[in-house]
Parts: C-alpha cells; structure tokens; sequence
C-alpha cells in the first residue's frame, strides 16, 4: 500500500522523490503526535511544523506539500511512537534529536498554550530518542522564550 502512496506522491511532485524509509517522513509523523496530543490540531501547529520543516530541509512547496502527505499518512497508520522514534534513532546524531525536540516544542506554543498531555508526549518522545531531561527541558525553555520574545515585539509595536 505504501509502495503505491509513493509512487502517487512522485508523479504528483516530479523531483521530490521521498523514499520509504526516509526518517523525515517519522519527523513529521511525530509532529503530527505531538499537535493531536492536547485533542485538537490547529491551524497555527500546522504553519510552525511547515515552516519548521521547509526551512529545516530546504524544501520547496512542492516537496514539503509531498513529505508532509507522506508523514501524516505514516502518523495515521501508527500505533505508537517507538516506530518513528527508532527510525530517527538509527539516522540522526544526538545533537539532530536535540534539535528534534526543540521543534517539537516550538510547535506546541505554536498555539500559544502548553497542555499537560503535550507535556507528556514530548516527554515520551524525547526519552525513546534517547534526549536527556535536561536536554528536553532545555529544549522547552528556548521555545517558550522565543515565544514570549514575539509577544513583547508585538505589544511594543502595538503601543
């Protein structure tokens, strides 16, 4: 069935070839974990996490549009998080899963609010790919100040 998605998926985007084992594809699918844990996905989580994605990757609309079918698609048919996980273990360096992490947060205060069940998927994520709590709180901090950082900017600007 996959193999078919795929080949659907490079017909649609000529170039941007997207392998089966691509760990990309279980980045995203771990985005879109992370964005259903609190019960609803917002729109705001969907424009971090493509953004977040486009610029991580370089990617054009094209090839981000054609990753981001093919990591939803994989999160649709998950069970859990060890199968994304354990793929990205495998091809990302400790310092790529840091990273990881630190996007993950920037896409939970995409919506400007931090749930407990956020919390705890991030927490999950992190520990399976090996991320350390410091690491992981680390991560979640830098996120959070550069949230308050854009709010400070707009109240400034507003005044």
């Amino acid at each position: 069935m996959f193999e078919r998605f795929r080949a659907f998926l490079e017909g649609m985007t000529g170039s941007a070839r997207i392998e089966a084992g691509d760990p990309r594809i279980a980045v995203i699918g771990l985005c879109f974990q992370v964005m259903e844990a609190d019960g609803a996905v917002r729109s705001s989580e969907r424009r971090k996490m493509r953004k977040l994605i486009k610029e991580h990757y370089k990617l054009d609309d094209a090839a981000l549009n054609a990753l981001v079918a093919a990591g939803e698609s994989a999160e649709s048919e998950a069970i859990d998080f060890y199968q994304f996980t354990s793929d990205i273990k495998r091809h990302l360096p400790e310092e790529q899963r840091i990273e990881l992490v630190g996007m993950l947060w920037e896409i939970v205060y995409a919506d400007g609010a931090r749930s407990e069940m956020e919390d705890h998927v991030i927490w999950r994520i992190a520990d399976l790919l090996g991320v350390s709590g410091r690491d992981r709180v680390l991560k979640r901090q830098e996120a959070a100040a550069k949230i308050d950082m854009v709010e400070e900017n707009e109240a400034q600007q507003e005044s």
